[in-house]
């Protein structure tokens, strides 16, 4: 659509249709008072190359990942998104795509649904996902939801390795449906067992949420807890963060998951805070007609030929709310594509190399950073994440950081606002970003720091 600047003879042809004498006349039931006498304290408006000086100068003030080593995590990651990624999506088909309720017009959008589909089950160990989910956070909301229908139960025990936003999405989305939240506070020096867990599930259980990668970047292989879970009655979910890491660490569906949901931000999609992301979300078999959001499925014409069409959801289940069983219809639209074009440029050899890269660099900046006096790698186990304890208040030591050039990682204290016992904690993420200069350059500026 072009834009053309209305002129003063559109405009008083206008008015002349409509019976006006000015445009001050539109707004003559307008009460005495209410309308501004003159324009608001905010800059006029300026020319095209002027606006582009002034917002260049605004975001001059912001540090960028991509402008300092970084070195952020806790549940968004930097990685390397291909210029391949970004020329597909832009293209006119996908750019514009309509919502695919209609298959005879709508083929590619279904089939790159249906692959993504394929992906997020392939890489999670799962029967079947879908391609609904609006982020990590309301995919572990969802989930929980799920396994109360599933099970007709109205308890959530939550593990306190859980994404602090992860759980505030999740009490919220359960206070609204009379189910109960359960579970206990995390701390990065100790990883709650399966047997603790298993102390809080009882036969009204709906299910028990465990974050793999965990919030504090620890693995643990959740087989027994699995078993516990069903020997119960209950569902357990995995949530993650990091979808890299399954190119690398054992799969949810090998220890026994029933739901596995998270976020794909990592594949695909810029770090761009604050979204948009896209939620990944996978089932068993057994489960696949509680699973909320939409299907796309695998079918054939009348003439024998290969097609794709939404299934087991009608598009009357997301209109008629009432009637729903999530309110959640979209795909994250663009970003649910970009996470298919990266992840078919990788291919399985090329996913599992950059899992390895991921873990080594994160393995080279934790022996870095275990080296340096006041500063103590506190993981056992990790993947490209993991927490160090300071011998100063983290978040004193991430904004010294920042002013030598450097986003040195997340303080715990910033996801745990409330937590005393939790200041001198830091979260630190590697990704194949990081370079060795990057990682020399953090051990020294907390070398002097710390100091």
């Amino acid at each position: 659509m072009r834009y053309l600047p209305l002129t003063k003879a559109d405009r008083a042809s206008m008015l002349e249709t409509i019976g006006a004498g000015s445009v001050d006349d539109l707004y003559c039931d307008v009460p005495e008072g209410a309308l501004l006498k003159e324009p608001v304290d905010l800059p006029y408006h300026q020319g095209e190359m002027q606006v582009e000086r002034d917002m260049a100068k605004l975001a001059a003030k912001n540090m960028g990942t991509a402008s300092a080593p970084s070195f952020l995590g806790a549940g968004a990651y930097r990685h390397h998104v291909p210029a391949t990624v970004d020329y597909v999506i832009q293209r006119g088909e996908f750019l514009t795509a309509y919502t695919p309720y209609q298959p005879e017009i709508a083929q590619g959008t279904l089939q790159y649904l249906f692959e993504f589909q394929t992906q997020v089950a392939s890489i999670t160990n799962m029967d079947v996902a879908n391609a609904s989910m609006w982020d990590g956070a309301t995919s572990c909301a969802e989930a929980v939801l799920m396994a109360c229908r599933a099970t007709r139960r109205k308890k959530a025990v939550l593990s306190g390795g859980l994404h602090p936003h992860y759980r505030e999405v999740t009490e919220t989305y359960c206070q609204y449906s009379d189910t109960e939240v359960a579970g206990r506070d995390g701390h990065p020096e100790h990883q709650a067992s399966a047997d603790e867990l298993n102390d809080l599930i009882d036969d009204q259980t709906a299910c028990v949420v465990v974050q793999y990668p965990d919030v504090f970047g620890r693995l643990d292989d959740h087989t027994k807890l699995a078993d516990a879970c069903h020997a119960k009655g209950a569902l357990l979910i995995v949530v993650f963060t990091e979808a890299v890491a399954f190119g690398a660490i054992k799969s949810p569906g090998s220890f026994g998951a029933d739901i596995v949901c998270g976020e794909g931000q990592s594949i695909g999609n810029a770090l761009g805070y604050g979204g948009p992301y896209v939620g990944l979300f996978a089932t068993t078999s057994k489960l696949v007609r509680q699973m909320p959001g939409r299907l796309c499925g695998e079918t054939v014409d009348q003439d024998g030929k290969r097609g794709f069409v939404l299934t087991l959801s009608t598009r009357e289940q997301h209109i008629r709310r009432e009637k729903a069983t999530s309110n959640i219809c979209t795909n994250s639209g663009l970003c649910s594509l970009a996470f298919t074009v990266h992840m078919s440029l990788l291919g399985e050899d090329g996913y599992r190399k950059l899992a390895a890269i991921n873990h080594e660099r994160a393995v080279k900046t934790a022996d870095a950073l275990d080296g340096v006096a006041g500063v103590e790698v506190v993981n056992d186990s990790f993947f490209n994440e993991f927490t160090v304890k300071l011998s100063k208040p983290a978040a004193e030591v991430v904004e010294a950081l920042v002013a030598r050039g450097i986003m040195g990682g997340v303080p715990l204290s910033r996801l745990y606002p409330n937590r005393d016992d939790l200041g001198r904690f830091m979260l630190v993420a590697a990704t194949e970003t990081n370079s060795d200069d990057d990682i020399a350059a953090l051990a020294a500026a907390l070398k002097e720091v710390l100091a």
